[in-house]
């Protein structure tokens, strides 16, 4: 017999077996669902005000480094990595804390440092700042064959700064065609794309080479490619 058959005593009747059979699963899911809910809402007030504690400390961070209150600007990123560490505020505070090594000719923590960020931030265009930070740190460490290395592979929309850093590192290894190649490819890239025309200009200029360069060399495979 279908329910719409039953008379209104029956009908009575099944409504409390049900409730009977089903009350308690009916009444756990109810209370699950507002716990579901209830967790939700807690985990998004606490991302959301862990957010901003991180921000608010970034802040004072950048604040420090403007004002040249560089023991301060240490500790802050120091807190940044301990308390938000994988976040990209964690990044940003290892970059800073490499700006701060290159600064005290600690050179080699730099590029620790810089390491860490460039294979491990989940930031593409972190992984592409500290790369770029990276090569030039080791053209400055007068290692210009392994900033090349660093920067093999065409970086995507930081493609013109990367060959802009390419060109000095074969500047400073006095291959000088080979670096008129890269500053004009990276001319040719166009202003958009993060380079400054008149700084390329210049330092074609102090090349004294013919308008025409050697061709830029192409790109090696990517062996410093971060693994996802």
């Amino acid at each position: 017999m279908t329910e719409e058959y039953l008379t209104d005593d029956e009908q009575l009747e099944h409504v409390k077996r049900l409730a009977s059979e089903y009350g308690p699963w009916m009444i756990g899911a109810v209370v699950l669902g507002i716990s579901f809910v209830t967790g939700l809402r807690y985990y998004e007030n606490h991302r959301n005000d862990v957010a901003l504690k991180a921000s608010a400390q970034f802040g004072d961070m950048a604040a420090a480094l403007q004002h040249n209150e560089r023991i301060k600007a240490q500790r802050i990123a120091e807190g940044l990595i301990k308390d938000y560490p994988g976040s990209p505020y964690a990044d940003q505070a290892n970059l800073t804390l490499a700006r701060l090594a290159v600064d005290e000719a600690q050179d080699a923590r730099a590029v620790t440092l810089l390491t860490g960020v460039m294979e491990n931030s989940k930031d593409d265009e972190l992984k592409h700042i500290a790369r770029l930070r990276l090569a030039r740190v080791q053209i400055d460490m007068g290692k210009p064959d392994e900033a090349i290395n660093t920067l093999a592979g065409a970086g995507g929309t930081f493609s013109a700064r990367y060959r802009e850093v390419r060109g000095d590192a074969y500047f400073a290894k006095k291959d000088y065609p080979h670096a008129l190649g890269e500053y004009q490819a990276a001319l040719g890239d166009g202003a958009a794309a993060g380079v400054d025309p008149g700084v390329l200009e210049l330092k074609i200029a102090d090349l004294g080479l013919p308008s025409t360069p050697a061709p830029a060399p192409a790109p090696v495979a990517d062996n410093n490619k971060a693994k996802p």
